[in-house]
């Protein structure tokens, strides 16, 4: 059995059926997030028997998802492509960790390790879009659209596709040529598939879908505009970093979380697994503090909290390697600016050369596949030490949040 008891606003808190398939919140137009009745869980499924670590994905933990790949009812509906259980890696010989004290881990979302689930398209987008389309199958939708920068739209289609569903894509005509054509190719050879080119952002593709597809019957799944999908797919992120990661280990949480943020849905699903966590007993109230990343470049958080304020303001885009964030603006920002400040942490903006070096120093050294949006994360180091957000003794988690190879070839005069 499913234990969704409701959706509800996370502004207003109006609450709606746990099956609806909704957009925005028709009262302030704010996302839905899914409510789980942890009551009913624990008392179905006692002794943690909704987690099962012995599995390689996402699925592991079970009635604690919206949909338990061991039900019956729900296993029919998802599409369970590997996606999930990645790996921590150690970085233990970054000169600034180890010269400040502080023990830095690299959550990889991108290329596959063994031992370990395997993101398909190799980003971390794959947690909400395999959760969307699977939800979506559920409730018998069968036509998707999604504004993407880039890996939601290489992501949506692959899980379409397996789920034999129809999809549109509107992306900018700048975005890295191995997820554009990857798009374009499916829309070429099938026609169950569309792509729309936009000059601009995610903005602007969002604004043509809108005008040209959604009433034709195509329902969106842009960022927060699904029912809480995508938000219970992330969450499974904050899950994997607060469960054991040793047999007889406790749950727990690092003392730092820095997450490169565009649209922001990574931090609300993270910040709902640990409030989850705590209502099961099994973490207390202590929470990370969570550092969202952006470029320089197109900065809308980080100008939001440093001024105060409690939602960000739509800005024009600049131009940056890390494509991901290059997000003016979202619907969800109050929410992030919200969890920003409730877990002590900040907002950071760095520099595209910091980028760009990290991400060169980051292959040569460790010969890791780290993504510009990666890379962002880890050049805001220096930052954080600086001001006393990351010190010693410090666990420090960083989200690489794709692979490099999705972004060639305008990154390879950088390796």
């Amino acid at each position: 059995m499913s234990f969704i008891s409701h959706l509800q606003c996370t502004a207003c808190g109006a609450k709606y059926p746990a099956d609806t398939s909704m957009n925005l919140c028709p009262v302030d137009n704010r996302p839905v997030e899914i409510i789980i009745d942890l009551e009913q869980l624990t008392t179905a499924q006692p002794d943690l028997a909704w987690y099962q670590p012995e599995r390689n994905d996402m699925w592991r933990f079970g009635g604690l998802l919206p949909l338990d790949i061991n039900n019956p009812e729900d296993a029919p509906h998802i599409f369970n492509l590997g996606e999930g259980n990645t790996p921590l890696l150690p970085y233990d010989d970054h000169a600034l960790a180890t010269q400040t004290g502080f023990t830095l881990l690299v959550k990889d979302e991108g290329k596959a390790h063994p031992g370990h689930g395997a993101n398909p398209t190799q980003s971390f987008k794959d947690r909400g879009m395999a959760m969307t389309i699977s939800m979506a199958h559920k409730a018998g939708i069968t036509k998707l659209a999604v504004p993407t920068q880039g890996n939601a739209g290489d992501s949506m289609c692959e899980y379409v596709l397996a789920a034999g569903m129809q999809a549109v894509v509107g992306m900018p005509d700048n975005t890295p040529a191995p997820i554009l054509d990857r798009v374009a190719e499916l829309a070429r050879t099938s026609e169950r598939f569309d792509i729309e080119l936009v000059s601009g952002t995610i903005m602007q593709a969002g604004a043509l879908l809108k005008e040209k597809w959604l009433n034709k019957g195509y329902f969106s799944v842009a960022t927060f505009q699904e029912p809480g999908w995508r938000i219970d797919g992330k969450k499974t992120m904050g899950l994997e970093i607060a469960e054991p990661q040793n047999t007889g280990d406790p749950w727990g949480l690092p003392d730092v979380v820095i997450y490169p943020t565009g649209g922001g849905t990574g931090v609300l699903g993270m910040w709902k697994a640990w409030n989850e966590l705590e209502a099961l007993g099994l973490i207390d109230g202590f929470r990370p503090k969570v550092i969202c990343v952006q470029a320089e470049a197109t900065q809308p958080v980080v100008i939001a909290f440093e001024n105060g304020a409690d939602d960000t303001t739509a800005a024009e885009s600049g131009e940056t390697l890390a494509y991901g964030v290059n997000v003016p603006g979202g619907v969800g920002h109050f929410k992030v600016l919200e969890i920003i400040r409730a877990s002590g942490g900040a907002a950071i903006a760095v520099a595209e050369q910091d980028i760009q070096s990290t991400l060169s120093q980051v292959v040569r050294d460790k010969g890791w596949s780290v993504c510009p949006e990666g890379a962002a994360c880890l050049a805001s180091l220096p930052q954080l030490v600086d001001r006393g957000l990351v010190k010693a003794g410090d666990k420090v988690v960083v989200f690489n949040t794709g692979a490099l190879e999705k972004y060639l070839p305008d990154l390879q005069h950088l390796l």
